[in-house]
């Protein structure tokens, strides 16, 4: 888990991109919608721009991402993520929108796991069969600590968290670290940290749904995906992995050339069907582990707008809004309906302490998790 320096890559460039930081962003969400308390803690927004007029606003709260502002291929910007206007939205609303979910991000079967010997019981919080994203109370319903700062890359929100023993039942006190940079290549770079004082399990996620023709635009089945992955893990009814590696190759979830999204979602295929849609955790294509490489790609061609990802982490999990149905108003009243956003989650695999033969998600005293990903926007 070593962290890999984040090597010179060519950046599609937008011609028309305003280069001032006076643009005008409309319906931005306000920083005082955000001066709140939860659980006796102060609520924030933190807003940070870079040189080409990019704007990404963040909470304390769960440590989400609320708006990202990005130009299309005629300059023009509009907020590509899902979110709320305000704490009280966020706390009735979807729980997952633009979180960092954690303790452990995804699934867990049964909400079991053993480490050296000993059972731990996580909340079942996934229609009672399973943990997911850490439990019902997990990194998304905390309070973080946050402040504006900058690196050598750009300005910064970093957001500390302290995890005690047993918080939703996983071990060891765990103090986690995530930074949240805006380059003036218009990159979001998301570096993960964590240290522990008692083994335990550790796998963290950005959770945004993205629309790149803007969150207020409907559907996104006309997105064009690459995914580089040769593999999948395939899922049982309850969307756990069946331990099963299995080649994309021939199947509606190969994406190593682009599709549509909504090109093959429709499908018969028995993977399929049991996610509602894709909802599934594909193998990234790496031929060193933990090395910063490309993970995948979406296009939206109406916009221009093309979203880039390189990870260090080795799998990532593609989800189509299945859920979604319509029930959550968001930002500007835009009701968030089925299948009007996209995820893009790298990780480890799902139900990973489950699966000896999987990639290892324990930390252990003395050791630190790092890992890093990168979300590149540009327009064609």
């Amino acid at each position: 888990m070593n962290r890999t320096i984040l090597p010179i890559l060519l950046i599609l460039a937008v011609s028309c991109q305003p280069k001032s930081k006076t643009v005008e962003y409309p319906g931005m969400v306000k920083q005082e919608n955000f001066q709140s308390t939860y659980k006796d803690l102060k609520t924030d927004l933190y807003t940070i721009k870079n040189d080409n007029g990019v704007v990404m606003q963040v909470t304390n709260y769960g440590a989400k991402i609320v708006t990202l502002f990005v130009p299309d291929k005629e300059g023009n910007f509009k907020d590509i993520v899902f979110g709320y206007e305000n704490i009280q939205a966020y706390l009735g609303g979807d729980k997952y929108f633009g979180a960092i979910v954690g303790r452990y991000a995804n699934r867990i079967a049964g909400g079991k796991f053993i480490l050296d010997g000993t059972e731990y019981q996580i909340p079942t919080n996934d229609g009672g069969k399973n943990a997911l994203h850490g439990g019902d109370s997990g990194f998304d319903n905390a309070v973080w600590t946050g402040e504006i700062t900058e690196n050598p890359d750009g300005e910064a929100v970093k957001l500390t968290l302290y995890s005690p023993d047993r918080d939703q039942g996983f071990p060891g006190n765990l103090k986690v670290e995530v930074l949240y940079t805006l380059t003036d290549k218009n990159e979001l770079i998301v570096d993960y940290s964590a240290v522990t004082d008692k083994p335990t399990v550790v796998n963290l996620s950005q959770h945004s749904y993205f629309n790149l023709n803007g969150q207020d635009s409907g559907p996104i089945l006309d997105h064009e995906l690459v995914i580089n992955a040769d593999n999948f893990t395939p899922v049982d009814q309850a969307l756990i992995p069946t331990g099963e590696i299995r080649p994309v190759e021939g199947s509606a979830f190969d994406f190593r050339t682009p599709h549509l999204i909504g090109e093959r979602i429709a499908s018969t295929a028995e993977q399929i069907v049991l996610g509602g849609g894709y909802d599934h955790n594909f193998i990234l294509n790496k031929e060193t582990a933990g090395e910063l490489t490309f993970a995948a790609s979406a296009y939206d061609k109406l916009s221009g707008r093309f979203l880039e990802v390189f990870t260090t982490q080795p799998a990532i999990q593609f989800y189509t809004g299945n859920f979604l149905n319509g029930s959550q108003t968001g930002k500007g009243g835009m009701v968030y309906n089925y299948r009007s956003g996209f995820c893009l989650e790298t990780q480890h695999y799902p139900d990973s302490p489950n699966h000896p033969d999987f990639p290892s998600t324990v930390l252990r005293p003395g050791e630190v998790y790092k890992q890093q990903t990168v979300f590149r926007f540009s327009a064609k």
